[in-house]
C-alpha cells in the first residue's frame, strides 16, 4: 500500500478538524457561516464558495469522502505533484458549485414566475421561508412549487464530493485498467469503465431526482460538474505537448 502524501494528508486534517468543530460549535451556526447557501438568501457569504468542500453533513458524509480521497487522491498525487493535484481538486470543487448553482437559477427563477402568475405574492414567498408555513390556500401545483422553491433558497451545499469526483477522473484516465468495486456490487470493474458508470448515475439520478443514499442527500449536479471540469482539465494536460504530469 503507498504511502499517503502530503497534501491528501493535510486535506484530511482540515476536513477532520472542520467536522470536529462544528460538532462542538452546534451545525447551525457552523453551517451558517461556512456552508454553501443559495446566493440569493440572506445568509449567503462569497467565502462559502471554498469553505463548504471542508464541511460536511454527518459522519458517514465525512467517513466516505475522507476514505475516496485517501484511497484516489494519494494515487493521483504521486503522478501529478501537489501543485497540480490542488489545482484539479479545487477547480473540481469550484465546477461543482457552477454546475449545482446553475441548476438551481435555472429552477428557482422559472418557480417564482408561476407562482407569481399564479397569485402568490413576492411577500407572502419572503413570509414562508422565513416561517416555513404559509397560511393561505393554495392548490396541490402551488404546494409543490412552493416547496421546491423553499428548498432552493433555504439549501445548503457541503462536502468535498465535486473536488472528489475531479480527483476520481483523473485516477482513471492515469489508471484506466486498475480495478475497482462498489460497496453494493463487489465485482471489479476497470476505472475506465466503472468511472464513466459514476457519473452516469448523477447525471440520471439529477434529472430524475433520486432518494438519500446511506441516509445523505446527494447533490448529484455538483458531481457531475467535478468530474466535467476534472476531465477538462485532465485531458489539456494529457494533450499538451509540453506537458509533464509534475510540477513540484
Amino acid at each position: 500500500m503507498n504511502r499517503i502524501t502530503e497534501t491528501v494528508k493535510h486535506l484530511l486534517i482540515i476536513n477532520v478538524i472542520m467536522f470536529v468543530a462544528t460538532m462542538l460549535i452546534g451545525e447551525a451556526q457552523f453551517f451558517d457561516l461556512f456552508a454553501l447557501h443559495y446566493p440569493e438568501n440572506k445568509v449567503f457569504e462569497p467565502w462559502q464558495i471554498v469553505t463548504h468542500m471542508f464541511m460536511h453533513g454527518g459522519f458517514k458524509h465525512l467517513l466516505f469522502n475522507m476514505f475516496a480521497l485517501w484511497m484516489f487522491g494519494t494515487a493521483v498525487e504521486q503522478r501529478l505533484g501537489s501543485k497540480k493535484f490542488l489545482i484539479l481538486y479545487f477547480a473540481a470543487g469550484l465546477g461543482a458549485v457552477l454546475f449545482q448553482l446553475g441548476v438551481d437559477y435555472i429552477n428557482y427563477p422559472r418557480l417564482i414566475q408561476e407562482l407569481q402568475a399564479s397569485g402568490v405574492s413576492t411577500e407572502a414567498l419572503m413570509d414562508i421561508y422565513r416561517t416555513g408555513k404559509w397560511n393561505f390556500p393554495t392548490t396541490p401545483i402551488q404546494n409543490e412549487q412552493i416547496n421546491e422553491a423553499f428548498n432552493i433558497y433555504n439549501s445548503t451545499m457541503v462536502g468535498a464530493s465535486g473536488c472528489i469526483m475531479g480527483v476520481l477522473v483523473a485516477f482513471g484516465i492515469l489508471n484506466p485498467n486498475s480495478e475497482l468495486m462498489l460497496i453494493f456490487l463487489p465485482i471489479p470493474i476497470k476505472a475506465k469503465y466503472f468511472i464513466p458508470l459514476i457519473v452516469g448515475y448523477d447525471i440520471v439520478s439529477g434529472f430524475l431526482g433520486s432518494p438519500s443514499v446511506f441516509g445523505m442527500n446527494i447533490a448529484h449536479w455538483a458531481h457531475v460538474g467535478g468530474a466535467v471540469v476534472g476531465l477538462i482539465i485532465m485531458l489539456f494536460w494529457k494533450n499538451n505537448a509540453f506537458n509533464k504530469y509534475r510540477i513540484d
